[in-house]
């Protein structure tokens, strides 16, 4: 069986989905650990712990994320879905929207915040300068932000609401 004659059998079609749904879930997810890696009341010490595992996580959204795009614009393509529904455009509009949070708004503020926490001659056991602290808390709010409009995408996805 043929899918909208493009010669994709309904098996090759669940397994993009597969793909989709999976490059989302672990692309997305570790962007709901930044409220636990920029939490208030850390130590020195512990920030910089913190942003050492953020380089780390930052990396899945990146490749991960790209590939659930990438797999969702395939989907909406080949599959029944076409391009003329509503949460299609509203998903792409929502993953534009946290991409340039991410890129353009956090990144900056969380590399000052890295910066500042690597060069400070403090000890790692002492609390976070004021002005760290205030970075480290900004970060965090963003990440709240990020957060719902991820789960707002997924709701997206899930559901599938019409107009």
């Amino acid at each position: 069986m043929s899918i909208n004659g493009y010669g994709l059998s309904e098996d090759w079609l669940h397994l993009l989905v597969a793909l989709h749904v999976l490059s989302a879930v672990v692309g997305i997810g570790p962007t709901f650990f930044g409220h636990i890696l920029f939490r208030s009341g850390q130590t020195l010490g512990q920030l910089r712990g913190s942003l050492g595992l953020m380089r780390i996580l930052e990396k899945f959204p990146k490749i991960l994320g790209s590939l659930a795009v990438l797999t969702g614009l395939l989907l909406a393509w080949l599959g029944d879905y076409g391009f003329g529904q509503f949460w299609i455009y509203g998903s792409i509009a929502l993953y534009v929207i946290i991409q340039t949070l991410v890129i353009g708004v956090l990144a900056p503020i969380a590399k000052k915040v890295a910066a500042q926490a690597f060069s400070s001659a403090e000890s790692p056991d002492r609390p976070l300068s004021p002005e760290l602290a205030a970075g480290v808390a900004r970060v965090n709010g963003l990440q709240y932000l990020i957060s719902a409009l991820g789960v707002l995408l997924f709701l997206f996805m899930f559901f599938k609401p019409t107009l």
